[in-house]
């Protein structure tokens, strides 16, 4: 293969490999990214530029021809932010015209969201309903397409509400939509978080960036290392045939898969947050060691909290949250979990999995407020706070099988194996089996109930050290990286989303 060659495969987008943070591809473009970023320090209008065109090749690199939708979306949202701002200073009493605007954003964003997402799901859901022989349309999901229309969204809506003022600048726009470390799987930030930070003169602490440094580190171990190898070795052979295993094995799956989904994601958000830092912009934390919640309201406060904080503050409020009774504040609790589920993907099984947490946070909300009294303040301490913690777990890895399973009657098969055909007798076996994915399981499970000063002393450490050896800090994790992977490094699991 000439130079031209490979010049031309680093330009252009390949569907069998899209890019992402734990490729190579990557690592080396971020490399000489940072380069020129750096070189860009003091000049803000050329900064903005480049890193919006990176960020543009970047969803490019990913996602292929359907970068287009990214501008369609930005330049519409920010057209109807303009329109709304003016009507708010002409007529500030009159939210009819503002009212139908926002409205407008959200038919135009959510049509692309539903075409490109569900219209397989409803058309197929029709066609079983009549009896049709339904044949799946050639329909491709564009890469983080719910993430970047829910970030778009809630600059208008927040608009609309009159919480921020409309940007003049469309570039100031893009870079806020398209700003690349958090473009295709979150977090989902908003505008009244970001915007601030665009136009601030460039400034690097020691502090930010040796908690940079830390996340991308830990993010890649979690992503590269953890999540694909146990995934790849134990996790897709148990859902795949579930039936080929014993209930114990399965159980084990089930673990493995919360643990799978776990560092895929959090490594993900780890790496986001940690490029941001290094790049001057601060994101909200995402993942706060959830499986150590007593419940699953403290779940939800836990895992996905950008996600969580968008549909608590968009959708559920929006329902009329807790304001028109217990019974309504139930039944938006759960509404807003079960489009949380169809939110994540065209399937009945995601559907089931947010009524699910909907029907589990209406219980524990009832519970808490009525039966046991609970105010806001209350923390299990001792015995208790170890039952909730084990209760809570179990509860949320019995809802990532439907999460996980192809289908219905995947998920069935894989709760009867557990409940009929366990066999205790084969741990040793299965354990001493698989040494090494039941060696990262127990390291990852361990390292998420470690205390938060332990990171915060990792993380300080960093901030001493220079750019040379957190540069060999890096090398040696993507050493480990390379010498760990069985095959390609696997795509990030809410990329799908």
């Amino acid at each position: 293969m000439t130079i031209t060659d490979n010049i031309a495969q680093v330009l252009t987008y390949d569907p069998a490999q899209p890019m992402i943070f734990s490729s190579g591809i990557f690592l080396w473009l971020f490399l000489g990214f940072c380069f020129i970023y750096m070189l860009l320090q003091k000049k803000l209008m050329p900064r903005l530029v480049f890193v919006t065109m990176f960020s543009s090749f970047f969803y490019y690199k990913s996602s292929g021809i359907y970068f287009f939708l990214l501008a369609v979306v930005t330049v519409s949202d920010w057209l109807i932010g303009r329109m709304m701002g003016k009507i708010i200073e002409r007529e500030p009493d009159d939210k009819r015209k503002t009212r139908l605007l926002v409205a407008l954003s959200v038919v135009i964003d959510l049509s692309l969201l539903a075409y490109f997402k569900y219209t397989n799901f409803f058309l197929g859901s029709l066609s079983q309903i009549i009896g049709n022989n339904f044949q799946p349309l050639d329909i491709f999901l564009p890469v983080g397409i719910s993430f970047f229309t829910f970030q778009s969204l809630s600059y208008t809506i927040d608009i609309y509400r009159r919480e921020i003022r409309p940007l003049d600048s469309l570039l100031d726009y893009a870079f806020f939509v398209s700003f690349f470390p958090q473009l295709v799987a979150g977090p989902i930030v908003k505008a009244r978080d970001f915007v601030p930070q665009i136009r601030k003169p460039l400034s690097i602490t020691r502090r930010m960036f040796g908690m940079g440094v830390y996340l991308i580190i830990i993010g890649l171990f979690k992503k590269a290392v953890i999540s694909d190898y146990i995934s790849i070795n134990f996790v897709e052979r148990v859902f795949d045939q579930p039936e080929m295993f014993s209930g114990l094995e399965v159980l084990l799956g089930i673990y493995g898969y919360a643990l799978q989904i776990y560092c895929d994601f959090s490594g993900y958000s780890d790496m986001a947050i940690g490029i941001a830092l290094l790049l001057g912009f601060r994101f909200p934390m995402n993942f706060n060691a959830p499986y150590s919640s007593v419940s699953v309201t403290d779940f939800w406060r836990r895992w996905h909290i950008s996600l969580s904080t968008w549909l608590k503050q968009y959708l559920y409020i929006s329902l009329g949250g807790n304001r028109k009774g217990k019974f309504k504040t139930y039944l938006n609790l759960t509404l807003t979990m079960l489009l949380g589920g169809l939110w994540h993907g065209a399937s009945w099984n995601f559907i089931l999995w947010g009524a699910l947490h909907g029907l589990a946070l209406s219980v524990h909300k009832f519970f808490s407020q009525n039966i046991f009294r609970h105010d806001k303040r209350y923390k299990s301490t001792g015995i208790r706070k170890i039952g909730a913690i084990i209760i809570t777990f179990h509860f949320v890895c019995f809802c990532w099988i439907f999460f996980r399973s192809s289908d219905l009657d995947t998920s069935l098969t894989i709760i009867g194996q557990v409940l009929t055909n366990f066999h205790p007798e084969l741990l040793w076996q299965v354990v001493s089996g698989y040494p090494w994915v039941f060696g990262l399981m127990a390291f990852g499970f361990l390292s998420h109930f470690l205390p938060d000063r332990w990171q915060q002393h990792i993380i300080a450490r960093l901030s001493m050290t220079n750019v040379f050896v957190s540069a060999a800090l890096i090398t040696a994790v993507i050493y480990i990286v390379i010498q760990v992977k069985s095959s390609d490094i696997q795509p990030f699991i809410y990329f799908q989303f």
